[in-house]
């Protein structure tokens, strides 16, 4: 038991320590990008909260990387040490040293998945906001809930809050829809009611609709309006709408399968978010493969020489598994293959490799 506690702090003081450079680096990088974007025209302590708030979303994507450099650099060092010579010498195998930094892979994977991913979609979700009012000085917002689609477009003068029942794939034909703008100063200044709105360059077309003024001290209905076809401008694009709701990234695991229920409630296809919640289900278990694999090519005692290869190639190798879990993915959001297949069976394939590899080199 000690030896396992002392091979898993090894592990995990080193893992901290990559995690540590990689948050200095990465921050540097992003706070230099958010100068030139912006090229003074926020203050710096908005440039430094927008860095802040890209950060974690970042280093998530960056976590395989950091763990396998992390396997590569703890077994290096424990077999230059002869640590692991001392360890066999005394009758641990070389799966039973890789229990402890096992284990602590397997939670710090879960911790990423239950801890890092709400705040890596919380905090990307606000930079991404306040980017666009920096930048533009407008707010678009789009959200699925019980209630139907949830849309919000606007600029400096005020907002105008969209509620459909249902709409088309890509959200740019609704249907039982509602618009309510709202003057900065005043509130609500108008309601519009329609049966269908399409997205159109700069403005949305509203058939069957009915316009009511909503001025203090006004009656609405004797002032209201019947149109076939109404024009309402509009800060939206195609684009725009289909980057926000084609994201899974934005939202929470926690969140995941009530959105995937509203999505489909509301018409929309959920293939893309049902891979992304199995992908992030299977997580973890691709974070354990690759710090199997760092140590199936880095155990070896360095006297055998050939030891920079075996990193080079353990790097690299961890890199191609990395793609091919994102090939995979692609194939399951496609329909090309089940959601549950793209998810798990890359990581699978990965543990039963690198297992296959470390007996090889123990036993074969």
């Amino acid at each position: 038991m000690i030896l396992h506690l002392y091979f898993a702090r090894r592990f995990l003081t080193m893992f901290l320590g990559i995690f540590a450079i990689f948050v200095l680096f990465l921050g540097l990088l992003d706070l230099v990008e958010q100068l030139r974007r912006f090229d003074g025209e926020v203050t710096f302590g908005r440039v430094v909260l927008l860095t802040l708030l890209n950060m974690p979303a970042s280093l998530y994507e960056m976590l395989p990387l950091v763990m396998i450099l992390s396997s590569v650099a703890v077994f290096l060092s424990l077999a230059r040490s002869s640590e692991l010579v001392v360890a066999r010498a005394a009758g641990r195998s070389g799966l039973t040293v890789l229990i402890g930094p096992t284990i602590v892979a397997a939670i710090l994977g879960l911790a990423a998945v239950a801890i890092g991913n709400p705040i890596a979609a919380a905090t990307s979700k606000r930079f991404e906001t306040l980017s666009e009012r920096y930048s533009s000085g407008e707010t678009d917002v789009l959200s699925i809930g019980s209630e139907g689609l949830w849309l919000r477009q606007g600029d400096t003068a005020g907002q105008t809050v969209i509620q459909a029942a249902r709409a088309n794939s890509d959200a740019t034909i609704l249907y039982d829809v509602t618009f309510v703008t709202y003057d900065r100063d005043v509130g609500p200044v108008r309601r519009i009611a329609a049966e269908q709105a399409e997205l159109g360059d700069g403005a949305w077309t509203l058939r069957d609709a009915k316009a009511w003024p909503l001025a203090p001290g006004q009656n609405a209905e004797a002032l209201s309006q019947s149109f076939e076809t109404l024009k309402v401008d509009s800060s939206l694009t195609r684009e725009n709408i289909r980057d926000r709701f084609g994201r899974p990234s934005s939202i929470s695991i926690w969140a995941m399968p009530a959105y995937i229920d509203d999505l489909e409630r509301a018409g929309f296809s959920a293939r893309r978010h049902v891979v992304w919640f199995w992908m992030e289900m299977a997580r973890p278990l691709f974070l354990v493969s690759l710090v199997l694999l760092g140590a199936g090519f880095t155990m070896r005692h360095a006297r055998l020489g050939r030891t920079g290869l075996s990193v080079l190639t353990a790097v690299l190798l961890g890199f191609g598994l990395y793609y091919v879990r994102n090939f995979a993915q692609i194939l399951g959001e496609t329909g090309q293959i089940p959601p549950i297949s793209a998810a798990w069976v890359p990581p699978v394939a990965s543990l039963l490799f690198a297992l296959g590899l470390i007996l090889q080199r123990e036993d074969g």
